[in-house]
């Protein structure tokens, strides 16, 4: 797998994914957000990281073929030192195998080597929550007007903390059929989970 900045924001690609095989695919069309994707081994670059020449394919009708996952973000419009990742998508038959987490791992490292001192995001579920703290965010404690919790990178990583923001999921109506409720049981009193590596480390 190879995981590769596209463009950085304001000037964005367009990244044309399936909406039958990707949740959030019309998010990732827009042109003025960064995006970064990690792509099957059939990619016609080398490498990881802010990769001009990186192919994304495309079938006849213009959607992309070689995606497994991919990631939008942007810049805080007061605080030009932060980042905000704003759509995490993963390939709907590739789901569970970590892709989001690793991919939210490596843009957090080129945003830190691109001179950004802060990259957020805001997760509406516990899944994504759960992705995120594999990527090495943390629960700042805020939440958004759309009931989102806000995760960083500077923010704390303890155990109280983490299960904070797991309380606050448990405290909504959740969907048994979705298996929420089971997730949240599984990891009461539970630690955070560690931190993926950033795939472009393996490459050094």
């Amino acid at each position: 797998m190879e995981y590769v900045v596209l463009g950085w924001p304001p000037d964005g690609p367009t990244l044309r994914l399936h909406y039958e095989r990707f949740s959030y695919a019309g998010k990732f069309v827009m042109t003025n957000t960064g995006k970064a994707a990690v792509l099957t081994d059939d990619a016609e670059s080398e490498g990881t990281g802010d990769d001009q020449g990186v192919a994304v394919e495309t079938d006849e009708e213009g959607f992309a073929t070689n995606v497994l996952g991919a990631v939008s973000f942007n810049e805080d419009r007061t605080d030009e030192g932060a980042l905000w990742l704003r759509y995490v998508t993963v390939r709907e038959d590739r789901r569970g195998e970590g892709f989001g987490a690793r991919l939210c791992r490596f843009v957090t490292d080129r945003a830190r080597e691109r001179g950004y001192e802060n990259v957020r995001i805001a997760v509406n579920n516990p899944f994504a929550y759960e992705a995120l703290y594999k990527a090495g965010f943390g629960f700042t404690g805020d939440r958004t007007g759309l009931a989102e919790l806000v995760l960083s990178v500077d923010a704390p990583r303890d155990t109280e903390r983490y299960q904070a923001g797991l309380d606050a999921y448990r405290e909504r109506d959740l969907e048994p059929n979705e298996g929420v409720a089971a997730f949240l049981a599984e990891r009461e009193g539970s630690s955070p989970p560690e931190v993926v590596d950033d795939p472009a480390a393996s490459l050094l």
